[in-house]
């Protein structure tokens, strides 16, 4: 397989390894770092976007958020299967415009939503679908990193859709994921001292409520992710910072078993595996666990979230129409 890589920046150094892994030819194209990718890598670099889509079947694009949309579109127009770094695009239009132009195309469109591949979050999802623990009510989400200050787009709320769209669309798509279609949003946000803070409620159509925190802070804030998932026989609890990384509080033992703990095997790196996944189906293997709807529905819900911190209220969630 010819992947042609389009990026230099931190995620790049994640997705390159996974993909020389699989046995991928990997060529890499970006205005800046190429060449230094490249012979870090024993890859080939080259001078434009065109020479790169001459020299792929697959575009795997790691690039700053409001490069997605075009880069996506140009790959799609020329005849390439696509791999895009989370979100897909910036506004729920831009995606819904991206997922039929791949669908008028004939090519695929895969979205990186890794935090699907994570085995803590994999887990969870699946012990709910199983029933582990009843019917899911109440879940709470957190993700905590130093604000990112590496690049200044991150800061230009217009080019990254603040904290919101870049770091919580991961636990909003995973909330949805677990339990299910939204249909109302309420968040509010603070910004000051460098830091920016988040708080978002998802309004399930089952009538489970999810909260979603997410917190940008000082230089040096230590990385961490947690959640716990409250249903009507038992809870999941996560908390990177603990020893064991995923815990079940349940009412009785898991069926088929005398244990009260499932297994919880961590296996390979969640990025190898997502790139397996989309590779896979590329070469007309099963679909991928996250579609390119699912991405779609994340920046819907990012935008409401955002909205809703605009005016102060609860916003509906307006889903576009995605092509199958």
């Amino acid at each position: 397989m010819n992947i042609g890589l389009i990026g230099a920046g931190g995620i790049t150094h994640v997705h390159i390894p996974a993909w020389l892994a699989l046995g991928a030819r990997v060529t890499v194209f970006s205005l800046e770092g190429g060449a230094e990718v490249a012979a870090q890598y024993g890859i080939t670099a080259v001078g434009s976007l065109d020479e790169l889509l001459d020299a792929c079947d697959v575009v795997d694009i790691c690039t700053p958020t409001p490069t997605h949309y075009r880069l996506a579109e140009r790959a799609l127009r020329a005849g390439k299967h696509v791999i895009c770094e989370k979100p897909i695009a910036l506004h729920p239009a831009d995606a819904a415009a991206l997922a039929e132009l791949a669908a008028f195309v004939g090519k695929q469109l895969h979205p990186a939503h890794v935090v699907r591949y994570f085995p803590e979050y994999a887990l969870a999802r699946g012990a709910v679908a199983a029933g582990t623990i009843g019917e899911p009510a109440i879940l709470r989400f957190s993700r905590i990193g130093e604000f990112p200050t590496w690049a200044s787009w991150f800061a230009d709320e217009e080019q990254s859709g603040g904290i919101v769209l870049d770091q919580m669309i991961h636990d909003l798509d995973i909330a949805r994921w677990i339990a299910g279609e939204v249909t109302e949003v309420y968040a509010v946000k603070s910004v000051g001292d460098g830091c920016e803070t988040a708080q978002v409620v998802l309004t399930h159509e089952s009538g489970a409520l999810s909260y979603v925190t997410g917190v940008w802070g000082a230089p040096g804030t230590t990385f961490a992710t947690s959640f716990s998932i409250a249903g009507s026989t038992g809870v999941l609890k996560h908390d990177s910072r603990a020893d064991a990384s995923l815990r079940f509080d349940l009412g009785a033992p898991v069926a088929g078993t005398q244990s009260m703990r499932p297994d919880t095997s961590l296996g390979e790196s969640p990025y190898l595996s997502e790139l397996r996944e989309f590779a896979a189906a590329t070469l007309g293997g099963p679909a991928p666990r996250v579609s390119l709807a699912d991405a779609t529905r994340a920046v819907e819900l990012a935008a409401a979230a955002n909205a809703s911190i605009a005016s102060g209220r609860s916003e509906s969630v307006v889903r576009e129409t995605v092509a199958a």
